[in-house]
């Protein structure tokens, strides 16, 4: 007959279940443990017997019971607990030794207080003392959860964060200029503070003060380039709002120089004077509207009839797409394509991958630059149109195609421009515009007048 007890849990981490039962036989049970219950044979028969009557091996290993597992796991969450760091900033103050004022950091490592003073107030600013800070906390914070970055001032999130972000999608024009703005403007004001302490108001004075000496437009991309320079820094949880969101240009701006299109008698003055080549640029630029890069990156491929194809453009001797990023085609008129055709019989190579503008090089398109102050300038001046840059002449190119009555759509798509753009930018109403505009209402309120009634005085 056999007789039934309760099998003790044999359960230790350390161990396999053919070393326990070599070394110690039965192990005691735990006391935390209520065990499991087993059917057991006679002492010379198999010592451990499952209750379906199910043998078990001697030499493997005894799973351990529910309550084992639940207090193993406990005790490991609790190191684990026990072992998790905490992000902290620590604390800056300031205090008395004897005469001197002295910056003291204060913060916590292995649950004490730690104190240390950093240098005195006279030779240390607050933004050197909270970045001596953030280096003692480099190490402590190390892994710790929640951890944040490292305090930035406005000159290093600009070079360390801002700029490489906005370089991934800049082209080099773009770049060149805003790098110019960022570093000739802000850096020089706001660069030595702490990204966190500089407040809308601080940002609101400088604008004030550049307005000052500065026209609305540089004015206007300052406050353009504060806002997306904070606007990142909250983005990345760096800060807890944009300081800048709500800044305003102010009213009062120095007056600017006023770039006005050239007029139908000028633009005739500014094609005749200058010779095949430079006629051939300027000419694209105020009956075609293309820009100036997209004109000296024109390849005789690029033609095709009355039409060229804009695929690409050029900044400072490198090649890239247009301003936009997309392609389009532009429609030319006959007086181009006349010059251009003269052109093309005066040039050493017109293949299709041939520059239709090369510089001595014929592999390398001419320089903006030195075109410009070479051969444009020297003939302008003699008729006072040096003033028109191509800048200007792009803008004569959609007021008189506006003023010719030309479609605002078809003049906007010629020259790669959005509508809004291109009415709000480039577009400008001469004062014969205007006085017609006067007129045709006049006209059409007058056309409604009542006559007047016979009788009355």
């Amino acid at each position: 007959m056999s007789s039934h007890k309760t099998a003790p849990c044999s359960y230790k981490p350390e161990q396999s279940g053919s070393e326990r039962l070599a070394s110690e036989g039965a192990p005691e049970r735990p006391s935390s443990c209520n065990g499991r219950d087993r059917k057991s044979e006679a002492a010379d028969e198999k010592p451990y017997a499952a209750t379906d009557e199910t043998p078990v091996a001697a030499d493997c290993e005894v799973p351990p019971c529910r309550s084992c597992q639940d207090s193993v796991s406990s005790a490991q969450k609790s190191k684990s607990r026990m072992r998790r760091k905490r992000y902290q900033s620590g604390s800056i103050g300031t205090r008395r030794h004897g005469r001197t004022c002295v910056w003291v950091a204060q913060w916590s490592e292995n649950g004490n207080r730690r104190s240390k003073v950093l240098g005195s107030v006279a030779a240390m600013t607050s933004v050197e003392a909270h970045l001596a800070l953030a280096e003692i906390l480099r190490p402590i914070n190390e892994g710790a959860t929640g951890a944040r970055l490292v305090p930035y001032t406005f000159e290093e999130f600009v070079n360390e964060m801002y700029l490489p972000h906005c370089r991934q999608t800049w082209k080099a024009s773009t770049a060149y200029t805003s790098e110019h703005i960022v570093k000739l403007h802000l850096l020089p004001e706001l660069g030595d503070r702490l990204l966190t302490s500089v407040t809308r108001r601080d940002m609101q004075d400088l604008l004030e003060a550049k307005a000052r000496t500065l026209a609305k437009s540089v004015v206007t991309h300052i406050r353009w380039y504060l806002n997306a320079i904070f606007k990142l820094a909250f983005s990345d949880g760096i800060l807890k709002n944009n300081p800048a969101a709500e800044l305003r240009v102010p009213r009062r701006c120095k007056t600017g120089r006023t770039l006005r299109a050239l007029t139908e008698e000028e633009v005739n003055e500014y094609v005749d004077i200058l010779e095949l080549r430079e006629r051939s640029i300027a000419r694209l630029a105020i009956f075609e509207g293309l820009r100036p890069g997209e004109i000296l990156a024109l390849r005789w491929g690029s033609f095709d009839g009355d039409a060229i194809r804009i695929r690409e453009r050029v900044y400072e001797g490198k090649f890239d797409t247009p301003k936009n990023g997309k392609g389009r085609e532009s429609a030319l008129s006959d007086g181009t394509l006349s010059d251009l055709q003269t052109w093309r019989d005066l040039v050493l190579s017109t293949e299709p991958d041939a520059l239709v503008f090369p510089s001595e090089n014929p592999k390398t398109p001419l320089s903006r630059t030195n075109v410009w102050r070479r051969r444009f300038l020297p003939y302008l001046k003699t008729v006072g149109l040096q003033w028109a840059s191509f800048q200007c002449l792009r803008k004569t190119n959609a007021s008189l195609s506006r003023k010719a009555g030309v479609d605002a759509k078809v003049s906007a798509d010629q020259r790669g421009h959005g509508l809004g753009v291109s009415m709000e930018v480039y577009t400008i109403s001469d004062h014969q515009q205007k006085r017609e505009a006067v007129k045709k209402l006049e006209r059409a309120v007058a056309l409604k007048r009542k006559p007047a009634r016979e009788g009355l005085n």
